[in-house]
């Protein structure tokens, strides 16, 4: 067999790249979890390991070269300094610290590696999964993956959903503001169900998903944030949530993950007012499989072949939409469930944002 040796450096290139990557992301969950982004972010200049090591309580020799490793990746930057040949300084720049320190910047991303560290745990069990086609449950994962999900799409929520997502629907900012009933299905953490509660403080908010260690962590978060007078938190699942009629469902990043989402759809359908919204909030994909071969496709097949197929084949029905489904699969799900109306009303490079209607 003829090899080609410029194809084959290429994808060696290509493997090295992964290899470091895959390195890198335990790395970032430690400096994340230990506060050495945020030391170095809140620093007045550059820092030396020992400097770095003493103002967060850690190891000098493991902080000096998880610091070379960082540079080594660009996530921190190295500075030379010629009088002095053996201290090494390191700082971050203003973009470095709004993807690693800063957990409200819209950029911020490590709540993605945590989550791409917490999938791994059940490696065993998914490898297990590939021969016989079971499902792995949500459940069966651990708390890295649960958090580190609302710390990865927190960031969007926080800066889109209410000054832009919302807006785009059809009539919905204003009952909201005079005062609207909503639900918000697989709130996880409740990160979405807070932000929506705390703009608009005439409107009562109930968050459900089947996952009683979320409800437990969302109800904390929402008497610290002081919203727990107008949102509650209950375990149910997207076919068994109740409480309507409700003026606005909302469904953030989860409805692919959903076993059955053309039973769930139907389900909305039964709880919506008759004039009600359903605020749908994808995975951006196109429709067609080679338009997703790039960066975000890649990111994105890749958590839904580790978490969001396995999910859903863990549940009745199995029909794993995949976290790549493309809004022409995601409109055939939701009319299937009942529904005449159905639009995009926004987009991001990581979302589709799409209105349901009865």
């Amino acid at each position: 067999m003829e090899i080609n040796e410029a194809t084959l450096n290429d994808l060696l290139d290509k493997a090295l790249v992964d290899y470091g990557a895959a390195m890198q992301a335990g790395l970032i969950v430690i400096g994340d979890r230990l506060g050495l982004y945020e030391a170095l972010a809140e620093a007045d200049g550059p820092l030396t390991s020992a400097e770095l090591a003493t103002r967060t309580g850690t190891a000098e020799r493991y902080v000096r070269e998880w610091l070379r490793a960082q540079a080594a990746s660009g996530y921190v930057t190295y500075l030379a300094d010629p009088d002095e040949p053996d201290t090494d300084r390191f700082e971050m720049t203003p973009e470095q610290a709004l993807i690693l320190a800063d957990e409200d910047s819209p950029a911020f991303l490590a709540g993605a590696f945590q989550s791409a560290v917490g999938a791994l745990d059940v490696l065993p069990q998914l490898t297990d999964a590939f021969r016989n086609g079971r499902g792995v449950g949500w459940e069966e994962h651990s708390h890295d993956l649960f958090e580190g999900v609302e710390r990865m799409f927190r960031p969007s929520y926080l800066h889109d959903l209410v000054p832009e997502w919302i807006p785009a629907l059809d009539g919905v900012e204003a009952k909201l503001e005079r005062g609207a009933h909503v639900a918000d299905v697989g709130c996880g953490y409740g990160a979405s169900t807070i932000i929506m509660a705390r703009a608009y403080p005439h409107s009562t908010f109930v968050g459900y998903d089947f996952h009683p260690a979320s409800i437990a962590a969302a109800r904390e978060r929402a008497a610290a944030a002081g919203v727990a007078d107008r949102v509650r938190f209950e375990v149910a699942s997207a076919q068994t949530f109740d409480g309507g009629p409700y003026d606005l469902v909302t469904v953030f990043d989860c409805l692919h993950d959903l076993g059955d989402p053309v039973g769930a759809a139907a389900h909305v359908r039964t709880q919506l007012a008759p004039d009600g919204t359903w605020l749908i909030v994808e995975p951006y994909a196109a429709d067609r499989l080679e338009d997703n071969l790039n960066p975000i496709g890649r990111a994105s097949y890749a958590a839904s072949t580790m978490i969001c197929v396995p999910c859903s084949l863990d549940q009745e029905v199995g029909l794993a939409l995949g976290a790549q489904a493309g809004e022409t699969r995601l409109r055939e799900v939701v009319t299937a469930g009942g529904f005449s109306r159905f639009r995009r009303v926004d987009e991001t490079p990581f979302n589709l944002i799409l209105e349901a209607r009865p």
